[in-house]
C-alpha cells in the first residue's frame, strides 16, 4: 500500500532544528508552546510501564533518541528503531555523549524484525497512524509479536477530544535564531486525519512539506489494541492522571496476556 505522505522531508535536519532540544514542542499542537521535556516523558513512561533496570525495551519510531537514551541511562537494555538516518545519527551521537548503550536500528515500523524479544515497547510523540487503517492494524499486530508474554506497551498520542474542541486552522513556531515554521491544518472528518501543510523559513530558503496526522479517540484505539491481543487497555493524560477532555496528550497502555 502506498504511503499517505512522504515522511523523509518532514523528519530531517529542519525538524531537529525546531524540536531537537530537551525542551521540545509537540509537532502537531495548535499553538507553539512547550508540551513537556524529555525527563518528564521518561518519568511518565517509567511509571506507566513499571520499568526496571535490565528490562528489554523497544522504542518504535525512536526519532532522535531522547526517550531511548534516557531509558538506557536508567539501566534498561534499549533498542531504538526509526527510518530516518538523520534522526538515528543524532541519537547515536547523543548516546555517546551521555555514555549510554542503545542499539539503534534503521527500519520500518511495518516490518519489525523481531519476535518475542522485548519486555516493553514505547511509541512516543504521535508516532502511530501514518498509514491507511489496515496497515495501522498491521503495525499493532507487529508490536504485539515482538513482545514477550506479559509485556506492556505505552503509546503517546494526540488527545483527539482536546484537538477538536480547541481546533485552530494554523500555528506558528519561531526559533530564537529567527527561523519560522508555520503549519496549516485541515481536518478530514471521514478519515479522522489532519491534513497539514508545513512551511519552513530558514537560512534564506522557504520550503513546504505536506503530511498527515491520524487522530484517535480512546474507544477506537482501545478496540484496536484489544483486537491485536492486548488486555488491560487504559489511558492517561500527560500528567499521568486518568484521561480527561482537556488533556493535550493521550498515553494509551496495554499488556499482553502472561501465559504460564
Amino acid at each position: 500500500m502506498a504511503d499517505l505522505f512522504d515522511a523523509a522531508p518532514m523528519y530531517d535536519a529542519d525538524y531537529l532544528h525546531f524540536w531537537g532540544s530537551g525542551q521540545r514542542l509537540d509537532d502537531t499542537a495548535p499553538a507553539a508552546t512547550p508540551r513537556g521535556d524529555a525527563v518528564a516523558d521518561l518519568d511518565l513512561a517509567w511509571r506507566l510501564l513499571d520499568l526496571a533496570p535490565g528490562m528489554r525495551v523497544l522504542d518504535v519510531c525512536c526519532g532522535h533518541g531522547a526517550l531511548a537514551n534516557g531509558l538506557a541511562g536508567r539501566g534498561c537494555e534499549v533498542t531504538g528503531l526509526d527510518f530516518s538516518t538523520v534522526f538515528l545519527d543524532r541519537a547515536r551521537t547523543d548516546a555517546a555523549a551521555l555514555g549510554v548503550q542503545v542499539e539503534y536500528v534503521e527500519g520500518d515500523m511495518r516490518d519489525l524484525p523481531w519476535s518475542g524479544r522485548f519486555d516493553r515497547v514505547v511509541n512516543w510523540s504521535t508516532a502511530f497512524g501514518y498509514f491507511d487503517d489496515d496497515t495501522n492494524h498491521h503495525v499493532l499486530d507487529g508490536i504485539a509479536r515482538v513482545l514477550r508474554p506479559g509485556g506492556r506497551l505505552a503509546m503517546d498520542l494526540n488527545n483527539m477530544t482536546s484537538r477538536l474542541t480547541s481546533f485552530q486552522p494554523s500555528r506558528i513556531a519561531e526559533h530564537p535564531d529567527g527561523s519560522q515554521l508555520t503549519d496549516r491544518f485541515r481536518l478530514d472528518p471521514l478519515t479522522s486525519r489532519l491534513l497539514v501543510t508545513r512551511t519552513i523559513v530558514r537560512d534564506g530558503r522557504v520550503r513546504q512539506v505536506p503530511f498527515v496526522v491520524r487522530l484517535f479517540g480512546f474507544p477506537e484505539l482501545r478496540d484496536w489494541l484489544l483486537g491485536a491481543g492486548f488486555t488491560d487497555v487504559g489511558a492517561v493524560g500527560e500528567d499521568g492522571e486518568p484521561l480527561r477532555a482537556e488533556h493535550d496528550r493521550m498515553i494509551v497502555t496495554g499488556a499482553l496476556e502472561n501465559i504460564s
